[in-house]
C-alpha cells in the first residue's frame, strides 16, 4: 500500500470535520492519522489527513470529492517524497529510585529524543521524527524501562515547493497573526 497526504484548507467552521471525515467512512478509507490546525491566515484551518491506499485513482477521486465541499478551499495530495513531514510522540517513562538509570546521553545523541519532564519516579520524553523513528524509540526503551503512557500526534508537512500551499488559496482580503 502507498502512504498519501492530504492537505485541506477550508474555513473554520463548525461540523466541517465531520463532513470530510465521512467521506473516508463512504469509501471505506482508513484514517491513519488526522491533524488540524488554524493557518497563519486567521479563520484558515488546515487538515493533514494520512491514509494509506493501492490505487492513486480512488485517492485523486477522493481529493474531487473533497473539493465539492462549499467550505473547502483548496485540496493538495501528496506522496512521502513530495513533503517534509514530521510527527511528535511523548512517552512516560517509569525511573523508580534504585531502579536501572535512563541513558540520557543515547536517548539525546542517538535518537535525538530529549526529556522534557522529570518526575519523582517518571519521566516524559519527547521525540519528533518519521512514525518508523519514533517506532524504533519506542523499541528501545522498551527494552530498557517500563513505558507507562504513549502518545504520538498526527502527521504535519509542508510541501516541498518554492510557494507556500496558502499561496494558492483564492483572492481575498486575508488577516495574518502578529
Amino acid at each position: 500500500m502507498t502512504t498519501y497526504t492530504i492537505c485541506i484548507f477550508t474555513e473554520n467552521t463548525i461540523g466541517l470535520l465531520n463532513r470530510i471525515t465521512i467521506i473516508f467512512t463512504r469509501r471505506r478509507i482508513n484514517i491513519e492519522s488526522l491533524t488540524v490546525s488554524e493557518t497563519e491566515r486567521k479563520g484558515v484551518s488546515r487538515f493533514t489527513i494520512v491514509i494509506k491506499h493501492d490505487s492513486r485513482e480512488a485517492v485523486e477521486k477522493l481529493v474531487r470529492q473533497i473539493r465539492k465541499i462549499v467550505e473547502v478551499m483548496a485540496v493538495f495530495g501528496y506522496l512521502n517524497d513530495e513533503i517534509v513531514f514530521n510527527e511528535i510522540a511523548l512517552f512516560k517513562v517509569s525511573t523508580p529510585l534504585g531502579g536501572k538509570a535512563l541513558d540520557v546521553e543515547t536517548i539525546n545523541t542517538r535518537y535525538k529524543a530529549w526529556v522534557v519532564y522529570w518526575g519523582l519516579d517518571y519521566v516524559v520524553i519527547e521525540k519528533t521524527g518519521a512514525e518508523t523513528e519514533i517506532f524504533d524509540f519506542f523499541s528501545y526503551l522498551r527494552q530498557q524501562h517500563e513505558i507507562l503512557e504513549f502518545v504520538r500526534s498526527g502527521r504535519v508537512a509542508v510541501g516541498k515547493t518554492e510557494k507556500g500551499l496558502v499561496e494558492y488559496l483564492p483572492e481575498a482580503e486575508w488577516a495574518y497573526y502578529l
